[in-house]
């Protein structure tokens, strides 16, 4: 299953794309999956066949993680008719 996350890399516009696992504490970089733009477009300083990119840490501010499908869940709210 992958991780849809959003990396915030320094001095540049945040980057989404998808990880197998959570890094672990140890890891020297994050490899993402699909790199692309928030809006969905190719960002501009990856080659646009690029499949991979691997970001160091130090290079990162830090990385959101995205729900999934299976994490969300449908919340019942009650009414009064």
């Amino acid at each position: 299953m992958a991780i849809t996350v959003i990396v915030h890399v320094l001095n540049a516009d945040p980057i989404v794309g998808e990880i197998d696992e959570l890094p672990s504490p140890t890891s020297n970089f994050i490899t993402c999956v699909n790199p692309r733009a928030r809006d969905g477009k190719n960002v501009v300083y990856i080659d646009s066949q690029a499949t991979r990119v691997m970001f160091p840490w130090h290079r990162i501010s830090f990385v959101e993680t995205l729900p999934s499908e299976e994490d969300q869940v449908s919340i019942e709210s009650f009414f009064r008719d």
